[in-house]
């Protein structure tokens, strides 16, 4: 079945033409028109033997699409031998798509060394060698529109998000006077607040001034809808668009997504890194073991280890009341846990 659906997609597609007088059956003679339904899925099983071909380099692959990742991982005494496996399991890869009717591009593909930032300065310079060219390490990369930096510091996506949101209220200005406000504020949150939101949950362990930075521009879109100055208090402005502020909309994306895991409306990756109290012999004669409550793994470095999901999203959602953590509908979880961040966002006001 595999090695048909690859010859069905290694030909070159016909496409109908508006006003053509015979019918698709008779213009298709192989593959599917382009934006086709059927066009990923099959694009998904013609490089299905991929997978296996990166894992047997004790690498791991991440494919979306047509963007392949491949990620390892070795001790600082042990990144040369990292390297050559990276290079071989590259020339693998290159002679399976050339096999397989495919190319790939070296031109865009790009090299990220991870590391803590006391250790950024171990990170190896030279280059790797990726089929016959050599990629030289960046210190940042784009990866599904989320910036990743070399020291995990996000510090470039969030300059990229602020700068971008900034530009977008800069020309939504030019037509505040010309809509009616419903319709501007409408353009604010879909434009701008989008774009803030996207990939949030990446943000979460971030220093407080980074936190100030993408707050600047709630407070800027909060005070355009509104008419502010730059001097006028914004609070009561963000309180009455019933926005929470920028660090409650990261634990909002946050315990969502928890609580998507722990009922099964999440990946099987993340549902995996998450344990309920209940489930360790050792604690199931706590009182915690009937709340609900998430174990909390231990780990050594705050900076990098506090803010994977596994860490974060369990110490958040032991962090909440148990009349939401209880909640079996995502509606109702996701109305009390506003209900619960906005009171945090603005604890001047009285509800």
């Amino acid at each position: 079945m595999l090695n048909w659906f690859r010859s069905y997609l290694s030909g070159r597609s016909q496409y109908v033409r508006r006003g053509a007088s015979r019918s698709l059956s008779s213009q298709l003679k192989c593959g599917v028109p382009q934006g086709s339904v059927l066009g990923p899925i099959l694009f998904i099983l013609y490089i299905a033997d991929l997978i296996g071909l990166v894992e047997r380099h004790g690498l791991r692959p991440h494919l979306y699409a047509d963007d392949t990742q491949i990620y390892g991982s070795s001790p600082s005494t042990a990144v040369e031998e990292l390297r050559q496996r990276l290079s071989a399991c590259a020339d693998d890869v290159a002679s399976w798509m050339h096999a397989n009717r495919l190319q790939l591009n070296t031109d865009k593909t790009e090299l990220l060394w991870c590391t803590t930032p006391r250790r950024v300065h171990q990170l190896p310079s030279a280059s790797v060698r990726i089929g016959s060219d050599l990629i030289a390490p960046s210190a940042n990369v784009r990866d599904l529109g989320i910036y990743l930096d070399s020291d995990l510091s996000m510090r470039t996506h969030v300059q990229k998000t602020v700068a971008g949101c900034f530009a977008v209220l800069r020309q939504l200005r030019s037509v505040r006077r010309s809509v009616p406000a419903s319709v501007y504020q409408s353009l604010v949150v879909a434009l701008v607040l989008s774009r803030l939101d996207y990939g949030n949950a990446t943000l979460v362990g971030l220093p407080a001034y980074q936190y100030d930075r993408l707050q600047s521009v709630l407070n800027a879109a909060a005070r355009s809808i509104a008419g502010l100055r730059r001097s006028d208090h914004i609070s009561d402005a963000l309180a009455s668009f019933h926005w929470l502020r920028a660090p409650q909309r990261i634990q909002f994306k946050i315990a969502v997504l928890t609580f998507r895991a722990l009922h099964g409306l999440a990946p099987a990756y993340l549902s995996s890194d998450l344990r309920r109290t209940a489930d360790i012999p050792s604690r199931r004669q706590l009182r915690s073991a009937a709340t609900g409550r998430l174990d909390v793994r231990s780990t050594r470095l705050k900076t990098v280890g506090d803010r994977a999901f596994s860490v974060a999203g369990p110490r958040l959602w032991n962090s909440l009341p148990d009349d939401i953590i209880n909640c079996q509908s995502l509606p109702v979880f996701r109305r009390k846990l506003k209900t619960h961040l906005f009171r945090h966002s603005y604890p001047h006001l009285i509800f």
